[in-house]
């Protein structure tokens, strides 16, 4: 027996690596089936680096952007986690986006994998929350807005939002309190819904393309295999781009202006903000996430093929269509004043 072989017999006795090998159909190592393990690699990206940074950050709001106006000084260690943390970011929101597309165009919420959607938006939520939350971290101006919309959303759900307050800990800043948030509580949520996730996969097994009829079977170990290869290329990308586009650092931060736009993941809502207001900002988001949460509950049918589910497929486009103008909007429309 090789050194290898013995080696894997060894790992294979005391942490059961065989179990890896339980079988999928051959579809789940096509690109379109791979969107949810490409996101979990683009959230390790994220882990890997964010602890970089954490080591160069300072979450007071006195030194934030001090600290982190001085990692994009030269080349170093920190400008680049920095960078690859930035784009690791844009693209785990985009993944995650198209993982949700995919799932609803093959019907892969519907019964008996209704928990598991409701799982995965709640973990498009909590993708959300980080990336809003490491938008205010820069604490530039941007950043500095974003914590006063915060603000003002905590201000119109009364008691419920009284943990966005800056009174709810006076002796610690909101802008510390949210790094907490966005280092240790949300990866924290993330991380247990991920395994739950998972499990309701293996247990309810990878659901089948519309039309599509009994195929071959590969060991889940092979599919591992296929998402490092698609992650080495995600996070050679990331690196190119961490490179050749860092993320800029805006200066400090002034009070009493609102000039920014919001990065383009909140650009939708923000054009609804600009029409009513923050308000609208907070009831387009509820009503957002109550709408996807609600999806299997709306198309009950046991339709998976398209040409049975022209109706419920025509609404998502026409939702797709309507968020990607009004993004269009926000994005050429000036911007107005909405927390003062």
């Amino acid at each position: 027996m090789s050194t290898r072989a013995a080696v894997l017999k060894g790992l294979d006795e005391r942490i059961g690596l065989s179990d890896l090998g339980y079988p999928i159909p051959r579809h789940a190592n096509t690109l379109p089936y791979s969107l949810g393990g490409l996101t979990v690699i683009t959230f390790l990206i994220l882990i890997v680096s964010g602890i970089i940074l954490a080591q160069y950050y300072n979450p007071t709001p006195q030194f934030a952007n001090d600290s982190v106006r001085a990692m994009m000084t030269g080349i170093g260690v920190a400008r680049i986690a920095r960078g690859i943390h930035y784009w690791a970011a844009q693209a785990m929101v985009f993944i995650a986006l198209l993982h949700l597309l995919r799932v609803f165009w093959s019907g892969s919420f519907k019964r008996p994998r209704e928990v598991n959607w409701l799982v995965g938006v709640a973990l498009l939520a909590l993708t959300v929350g980080l990336f809003f939350s490491g938008t205010v971290l820069k604490w530039d101006q941007e950043g500095f807005e974003a914590l006063e919309h915060n603000v003002a959303i905590g201000e119109l759900l009364g008691g419920l939002g009284h943990w966005f307050a800056h009174a709810f800990a006076q002796n610690v800043p909101l802008l510390v309190r949210l790094y907490i948030a966005h280092v240790s509580i949300l990866p924290g949520l993330v991380l247990i819904l991920i395994a739950g996730h998972f499990w309701l996969v293996k247990k309810h097994g990878v659901s089948s393309p519309p039309d599509r009829g009994r195929e071959a079977r590969l060991p889940f170990s092979s599919h591992l295999r296929h998402l490092a290869r698609y992650g080495l290329i995600i996070a050679g990308l990331v690196l190119i781009l961490a490179v050749l586009l860092p993320p800029a650092a805006g200066p400090a931060p002034v009070e009493g202006i609102e000039v920014t736009k919001p990065p383009w993941p909140f650009l939708p809502l923000f054009a609804v903000e600009n029409w009513i207001g923050v308000a609208g900002l907070l009831w387009a988001s509820l009503a957002l996430f109550g709408f996807l949460a609600f999806v299997p509950l709306l198309e009950r049918s046991g339709a998976i093929v398209p040409r049975g589910r022209r109706t419920a497929l025509l609404v998502a486009a026409a939702l797709v269509v309507a968020l990607i103008g009004l993004a269009l909007l926000a994005w050429v429309t000036p911007g107005a004043t909405h927390v003062g």
